[in-house]
């Protein structure tokens, strides 16, 4: 469980850091639920948003020539085929690292004993870089 959950991870962060909005939409569930909080204001919103979102996300890359700086913090199993992964992600603008990233708790189920998808997100939104830096939370 846990080689084929990371082989699917590793996948996942790849079709993120690639924009690739064809493939990110096959690893999402439609019934994908989540939660945005950004500068204290909370938003809710499901698969459609979603999409929305991923596609201007990957558009901003792609206008200003930028990439992803992603990082896996911590995943962990929650229950029989399901896992989630605390990842941050900012953006690499001309060389030079944004001051603000993203942090996504994001829960995984694997469907059909083959295929994993996204089923949840909570996003804490705009959080200083720096602030990164000081988490300090066990190995996987």
């Amino acid at each position: 469980m846990v080689d084929h959950f990371r082989k699917f991870l590793n996948h996942y962060m790849a079709c993120w850091s690639n924009s690739s909005l064809v493939e990110m939409k096959e690893l999402i569930s439609p019934d994908y639920q989540a939660r945005e909080i950004t500068n204290g204001e909370i938003v809710d919103f499901g698969y459609i948003e979603s999409l929305i979102g991923w596609e201007q996300g990957f558009n901003f890359i792609e206008e200003h020539r930028g990439e992803w700086s992603l990082n896996e913090l911590y995943s962990i199993p929650l229950r029989k085929d399901e896992w989630l992964s605390v990842i941050s992600a900012s953006l690499v603008i001309n060389g030079k690292r944004l001051d603000t990233a993203n942090l996504f708790f994001q829960t995984f189920r694997r469907e059909h004993n083959t295929d994993w998808k996204l089923i949840r997100s909570y996003i804490e939104a705009g959080i200083p870089v720096g602030n990164l830096s000081t988490l300090h939370l066990p190995s996987t």
